[in-house]
């Protein structure tokens, strides 16, 4: 499954920002959700590790509104961190890059926050378990884990509206049917969770301050603190 995902989302690299926009409504208030959970002065020297970087999207806002954070950034798509290479390049030793499967990977640094945007749905749900403790473990004390994430409607009539809302609502923003259509193969490969249920883990997880920020059709934002 891994080696699937992690073709898709090559293959995907060279469009994917292009039409994030379009794919994920409310775009401005999921990604300014996600910032403003890192709860630490903005001039703070910060450690950030970003599971899921993809093209660096997150780690770019995260960059501009801490300019003194330094972001290390692990996806599993070697194309996808390619484009964030670009992003970031005169960025120099501020940004580190590491193709790894996180889903597996150990975590063997501590962090300030840790951040994933639309990435963790990917794993198997107990996967995604055993990540929010490794996440929670490798968090400094009063540390943030910040997912900006998909999750799955809590009965299938749910699951099957929202996703139907979502697609109307990407063509309403004037989506182009080939990328939505790819955005929908993509999400064969997705594996989410109930937003009850990802939350759960976090308890499990010994995370405190649980909350949930954003929630629009498919989309949430929600955060802990270790």
């Amino acid at each position: 499954m891994a080696n699937s995902v992690q073709r898709a989302f090559d293959l995907a690299a060279e469009d994917y920002d292009r039409t994030r926009r379009k794919l994920v409504p409310g775009f401005d208030d999921f990604y300014r959700t996600a910032i403003d959970l890192i709860p630490f002065p903005h001039e703070n020297e910060i450690e950030v590790l970003d599971l899921g970087a993809g093209t660096g999207m997150l780690a770019a806002f995260i960059a501009y509104s801490f300019p003194k954070a330094r972001i290390t950034m692990v996806d599993i798509s070697n194309e996808m961190l390619e484009r964030a290479r670009e992003r970031f390049e005169l960025g120099g030793e501020r940004f580190q890059f590491e193709v790894s499967d996180y889903g597996i990977a150990p975590i063997t640094r501590k962090y300030d926050a840790v951040v994933s945007a639309l990435s963790i749905h990917h794993l198997p749900d107990e996967q995604k378990r055993l990540l929010f403790k490794r996440i929670h473990d490798a968090l400094n004390d009063g540390g943030v884990f910040v997912n900006a994430e998909q999750f799955r409607g809590a009965t299938p009539e749910l699951e099957r509206l929202n996703h139907e809302r979502w697609i109307a609502r990407a063509r309403d923003l004037g989506v182009d049917e080939q990328d939505l259509a790819a955005a929908i193969e993509r999400m064969k490969f997705d594996r989410s969770a109930t937003l009850d249920d990802q939350l759960e883990w976090m308890r499990e997880a010994g995370f405190r301050s649980i909350d949930c920020a954003y929630k629009n059709l498919i989309f949430a934002v929600y955060s802990g603190r270790k």
